[in-house]
Formats: structure tokens, C-alpha cells, sequence
């Protein structure tokens, strides 16, 4: 019995010797029978365009067969065509000595600094086994640049409790478009926002979409911070992109302020209107008023005004005591000339004055030209104040009176006969500037002896267009335009056909057909109710051109 113990013991051993000796074996085979690498660059810029280059040999005597590659880009990459970002290809068999590459091109999206690693893995199944094997490696490229400017604008010293403005610029120099974008802005303890442009997600986050290179833009936010005397405020901001639900930091920015004590309190009014809201056009009366609010006594300071906007005639400054440069746009101050500026006792306040016109004629190229403001940074001493005023649209409505047109085709007699009735159009088109406006409308009223006939192009205008027949009163309810709508795309239009059959009382005269329309709307941007006027249309049809003045009297 012990004998037979002893011989299974011995059997036993054996057999696990011989199985522990094929499971090395196996493994030493898997390990050296194929060697995989992946060759690429150890640096690259953010969204540069790389190859990866996966290279496989056959280190035994053995074909590989049903060999399958996976390669997984590092997280967050760009894979052109759309492609995975993890992929999978069946390859050829791989015979003995044999050595081949598989190229996978994309962009690496992170900040800079940040290690990127690919992986590949290669199954396979040596020729005669029934075991399949794996090699893997990996690659890291760290990505080194990323051509992105993003830097805080913004004062290095406020007071408590103040408003001020603080802009963070962003700049693509990426030959690649960088999409999603967001701006995430932290601000320091009790710092309150008021209004930021362009309008915030939520206070503290901004969409800016898509970056191509050599754009760029700006956040600007308007708030105020609180804190005691030589109190450091910091303020972060990050730029980052939103992939499959994650968002991708590109670049950070940081920068401090100190609350301090002001010695000089600074006042603007336009138009004796601390809170002016401008229009294209206005002849705006600049007064800056500065008082002494600390316990010393000022004496020999400049006052300097430095304008921003491009609906500003800078052309047309005047000021008595001030001198304008063209080279910054500033109106300079000295004390030589204002007595306040020369010796300001504590309490005592000074005041200086320009005037200045807004160009009628600005036109409007694109989003740029959207939601304009005039800013003035005023500068005295130690103290500083930037104060920014919006800037309202402007409508233009154009009526035109035809006989000869290819909508209606009038009849009737021209000149105009007593007693008989003659056809005209007329059309209105209507552009809007640099807001959207709300609620558009045009209105004009038609005169006794005038009256529609009931067509109107387009037609599915006619359930925006209106008659009153007592107050003879037409509307059509253009509804809301958007910022240069009819300047950079088509303009809103409507043509309908009057019909005038003069009195006897007329003849000898050219009646107006219709009188002047009015268009009005609100400015979605100042709150502001917008109204302009084109003149009223007589029988003489100006913009017709077959038609003659003498041709428009009544006979």
C-alpha cells in the first residue's frame, strides 16, 4: 500500500513538472515570438497633426496567424474622417522574419505639459497551436505648446464696493480650428457680478464655439469686490473644450488686485445723464467731474480721457480747455489750464468738459459691429474710472411709389384723370443696424381718395398686414429683426397696390398717394424704442423713372 502511495506521488510530480514546463515555455514564446513598438514624436503642439506608426516583426520560426492590432489614440484625441479613437484591424498572416507598420494620423487635445499615452495591443495564434498570445507597448507624447493666448485685462488696484471692469482676451494661433470652446471664470470672495457682454451661460461660464487661427475675442465682465484696506482679490479663468461630456482644459489664467483707499472720486455725465444711452448720430456733451475725497491737498495734476468706439467722429472734439491726440484718441487736461487740477483741497470738487458727435454712418460688417458701446477711461493722479455706454440700433425704412413695375402691372391713366382711377405700388423695405430690435413695425396712413385693392406681395405677408378704415391707417408687423439684418442679408420688404381716383378739387396738384411710414421698434440691446421715417409718396413717383413730374398733375 505504501508502495503504491509513493508511485502516484512520483506520477503526480511528474505531471506537474510537464505542465508547469509548457506554461513557461508558452509564455516565454508569447513574450519573444513578436516584438510591437510604437514609433512617434516625444513632443508635439496642441492639435498638431502626428503619426503614430505601430511596427510588428515575427522574431520566431513560426507563422503568425489571425493576427488582429487594436489601437487606442490617447484620450480625447482628433482621428481624421471620424474614425474611433479606438480601432481594430485584422491583419495578414505574419510569417517568420517578417516585419510590417500600420500609420494612424491625429491630433492630441490637452494642456500644456500633459503626457498623452497611445496603446496597441496585437493578438495572435502561432501556426499548430490552439493557444492565441498577446503583445502590448505604449507611447507618450507630451504635448509642449499650446498657441492659445488667454490673459486677464484688468485694473491693478480698485476700491471696495466700486464697479469696475475687468476682459479676458482669447487668441487662436493654431493652424487647426479648436471647436467647443468655453470659458470658465472663478471669481474671489465677495466679488458681485452685474453684466458681462457677451452674455454669460451662468455668471461664470461663456460659449465661444469655434476658433479658427488668427481669431480671437473677449469677455468683458462689469461687478464689484469688497474687502478691506491692501486686501489681495484673485481672479482665475480657465479655456477648455467640451468632449464627450468632459471638458477639456486647454490654457489657465490668473491675476491679482488690491482694494485700496481712493483719494479721488471720479463722475461722468453725457447730456447731463450720468446713465446716457447714445444713438447713431447725437452730439454728446461730455462732463467729468473729480473730487478731493482724501485729507491731503492735490496740486499739478493732468486729467486724461481716453475714447473707445468706433461710431466716435473723432473729428469733431472740441474742448476749451483741453487738448485732443489723434495717436491714442485722448483728451488731455493740464493743470495749467483748469485751476482745480493746479491746487484741490480735501472736499473740494473740479470739473472739465468736451463735446464730441457720434457718426450717423458707421455701417455694419459683421458681429463685431454688434451691441457697440462708447467707453471713456478717465485718468487723474493715482485714480482711474472707465465708464461705457451702450449705443442704440438704427432702422431705416425706404417707401417707394411705381406705376411701371413687374410685381402688379398697373393701369389707369398718367397723368391722373378726375373721376378715373389709376393703380400705383408701393413698397416698403427695411434695414436694421448694430441690435436686434423687437416688435417692428411700419405704419403710414392713406388719404381720402385713396384705397387698396387688396394685393400684396408677398403673400404670406397679408396676415401681417393690417387696414383701419377709420383712422385710414396701415401696419404691417414686421416682426423682430436681428443685428444687420438688410444690411449683410436680405432686407424685410412688402409691396401692395393702391388705387387713387382724384377729385376735381385736385386738379392743377400732385396729392400724396400715401403719407410718410414711420417703422419703430424696440432695441433689444438699450431698451430703447427705435423710430425713423421715410416721406410720403405723391403722384409725381419719384423713384419711377418712366414717370415725369409734369406727368404726376392731376388733370
Amino acid at each position: 500500500m505504501r508502495n503504491k502511495f509513493f508511485f502516484f506521488i512520483i506520477i503526480l510530480t511528474l505531471g506537474l513538472g510537464i505542465i508547469g514546463a509548457w506554461y513557461y515555455q508558452s509564455n516565454i514564446y508569447s513574450k519573444e515570438i513578436l516584438k510591437l513598438e510604437i514609433l512617434g514624436p516625444d513632443k508635439a503642439n496642441l492639435l498638431e497633426e502626428i503619426e503614430y506608426i505601430v511596427k510588428y516583426k515575427n522574431n520566431g520560426n513560426t507563422r503568425l496567424e489571425e493576427p488582429k492590432l487594436i489601437f487606442e489614440y490617447p484620450k480625447y484625441s482628433i482621428v481624421s474622417e471620424e474614425k474611433p479613437t479606438r480601432q481594430e484591424i485584422e491583419l495578414e498572416d505574419i510569417y517568420p522574419g517578417e516585419e510590417k507598420t500600420v500609420r494612424f494620423k491625429g491630433r492630441l487635445l490637452g494642456k500644456e505639459g500633459e503626457s498623452k499615452t497611445a496603446k496597441a495591443w496585437l493578438a495572435y495564434q502561432p501556426k499548430n497551436l490552439s493557444a492565441r498570445f498577446e503583445a502590448d507597448t505604449t507611447f507618450t507624447t507630451v504635448i509642449n505648446q499650446v498657441p492659445l493666448t488667454f490673459e486677464f485685462d484688468l485694473p491693478s488696484k480698485i476700491e471696495s464696493g466700486k464697479d469696475f471692469s475687468l476682459r479676458l482676451n482669447y487668441f487662436s494661433n493654431i493652424d487647426y480650428p479648436v471647436s467647443s470652446l468655453r470659458c470658465q471664470i472663478e471669481y474671489p470672495s465677495e466679488f458681485e457680478f452685474i453684466q458681462s457682454t457677451p452674455r454669460s451661460l451662468d455668471k461664470t461660464e461663456w460659449e465661444i464655439g469655434l476658433l479658427n487661427k488668427a481669431e480671437g475675442g473677449r469677455i468683458e465682465v462689469l461687478g464689484k469686490a469688497k474687502g478691506g484696506l491692501g486686501e489681495q482679490k484673485i481672479f482665475r479663468a480657465k479655456l477648455g473644450s467640451w468632449q464627450g461630456g468632459d471638458f477639456i482644459l486647454l490654457k489657465e489664467a490668473s491675476k491679482g488686485i488690491e482694494i485700496v483707499q481712493p483719494s479721488l472720486h471720479i463722475l461722468q455725465q453725457i447730456n447731463n445723464n450720468p446713465q446716457y444711452i447714445a444713438s447713431p448720430g447725437d452730439s454728446l456733451h461730455y462732463e467729468i467731474f473729480f473730487k478731493n475725497t482724501g485729507k491731503e491737498i492735490l496740486n499739478n495734476l493732468f486729467l486724461i480721457n481716453k475714447l473707445e468706439g468706433r461710431i466716435f467722429d473723432f473729428n469733431s472734439i472740441k474742448s476749451e480747455q483741453g487738448g485732443f491726440k489723434p495717436g491714442d484718441n485722448s483728451i488731455v487736461f493740464e493743470w495749467q489750464k483748469v485751476p482745480e487740477l493746479q491746487f484741490l483741497l480735501p472736499q473740494e470738487e473740479g470739473k472739465v468738459e468736451f463735446w464730441v458727435n457720434l457718426k450717423s454712418e458707421n455701417g455694419f460688417s459683421g458681429p463685431q459691429d454688434k451691441n457697440p458701446v462708447i467707453k471713456n477711461k478717465v485718468y487723474i493722479s493715482q485714480a482711474q474710472e472707465e465708464f461705457t455706454n451702450r449705443v442704440s440700433s438704427r432702422l431705416e425704412i425706404s417707401q417707394k411709389g411705381y406705376f411701371q413695375d413687374t410685381i402688379f402691372g398697373n393701369s389707369g391713366p398718367i397723368p391722373p384723370q378726375v373721376g378715373e382711377s389709376t393703380t400705383y405700388t408701393i413698397s416698403w423695405q427695411v434695414k436694421n443696424y448694430y441690435n436686434n430690435v423687437r416688435n417692428v413695425k411700419i405704419k403710414a396712413v392713406l388719404p381720402q381718395q385713396v384705397s387698396l385693392t387688396g394685393r400684396i406681395f408677398p403673400e404670406d405677408q397679408s396676415s401681417k398686414f393690417a387696414f383701419d378704415s377709420i383712422s385710414r391707417e396701415i401696419v404691417w408687423e414686421v416682426g423682430d429683426l436681428t443685428a444687420g439684418q438688410g444690411v449683410l442679408s436680405s432686407s424685410p420688404n412688402i409691396a401692395f397696390q393702391i388705387a387713387f381716383t382724384p377729385s376735381a378739387s385736385q386738379i392743377g396738384q400732385a396729392p400724396d398717394l400715401i403719407s410718410q411710414a414711420q417703422v419703430s421698434g424696440e432695441d433689444s440691446w438699450t431698451e430703447q424704442i427705435l423710430r425713423t421715417t421715410s416721406p410720403a409718396v405723391n403722384t409725381t413717383l419719384p423713384d419711377d423713372s418712366t414717370v415725369s413730374a409734369e406727368q404726376g398733375v392731376v388733370q
